[in-house]
């Protein structure tokens, strides 16, 4: 994986996009604005059975995520990198609970545009999706004859990632791109679907739009469920 970022950052290189006659490039940082819910299902003390624990976490600490693509007349390729900081604590019947996750997701993927202009109508794109979940939660009983407990998880996941993208035009410096996509192999299954506006100016582009995001990995007995949805902003370097 370590070699598939070190490809993507060579992507957005003055010098490789020089050699790319003909090739588009966008670099994007984006500041994503979510609402988030994570789901835990875990068996733990002092449970002899597996317990939920819906919305564990629901409180962002911080989120970012910058989008790298070139492409040329009929192949393109793109890179996402998103981080997730997420920390909460809640009160359940039987116990209270304190948690942190960071998460962090990179996306590689080639794409191809079956259409004859390039950068307009229908795209579709496959690549590797990979995670990383690091949680770290304390469980305290509110009966003071049961101990606290701790989990901890901290694991990657690599997934194959299938998607596709449409997008309109809408004069010289408006155009609106619908995607979706979904991968699955370590992970249980994510999904992602977005919706973005761009105003381009000379050299660059206004980005805004809304995303969803929706992340199931599962470590030993332990499920988390991610979801995330809400507005994007950002802004594109074109060259």
């Amino acid at each position: 994986m370590r070699s598939s970022a070190v490809a993507a950052l060579l992507a957005t290189s003055p010098s490789f996009a020089a050699s790319q006659e003909g090739w588009d490039w966008m670099v994007a940082p984006y500041l994503w604005g979510a609402t988030v819910g994570t789901d835990l299902n875990a068996r733990h003390p002092p449970a002899d059975q597996d317990t939920d624990f819906p919305d564990l976490i629901d409180k962002l600490e911080g989120a970012f995520q910058v989008h790298v693509e070139g492409q040329g007349a009929r192949f393109g390729l793109f890179a996402d990198y998103t981080y997730l900081g997420l920390g909460d604590s809640k009160n359940f019947l039987r116990v209270n609970t304190s948690s942190d996750l960071d998460s962090q997701l990179f996306e590689l993927a080639a794409v191809w545009s079956p259409g004859a202009d390039k950068l307009e109508g229908l795209e579709v794109f496959g690549g590797l999706r990979y995670i990383n979940v690091d949680l770290k939660a304390r469980f305290d009983p509110v009966n003071p004859l049961f101990r606290s407990a701790e989990l901890e998880a901290d694991r990657s996941y690599s997934d194959l990632m299938l998607g596709a993208r449409y997008t309109w035009l809408l004069g010289d410096r408006w155009r609106f791109t619908l995607r979706g996509d979904g991968s699955l192999g370590g992970t249980e299954g994510t999904w992602n679907a977005s919706v973005v506006g761009q105003y381009r100016l000379t050299h660059g582009a206004w980005l805004f739009g809304y995303r969803y995001l929706s992340v199931e990995v599962e470590d030993h007995r332990n499920r988390v469920d991610i979801t995330m949805n809400g507005p994007m902003v950002g802004y594109g370097f074109i060259f």
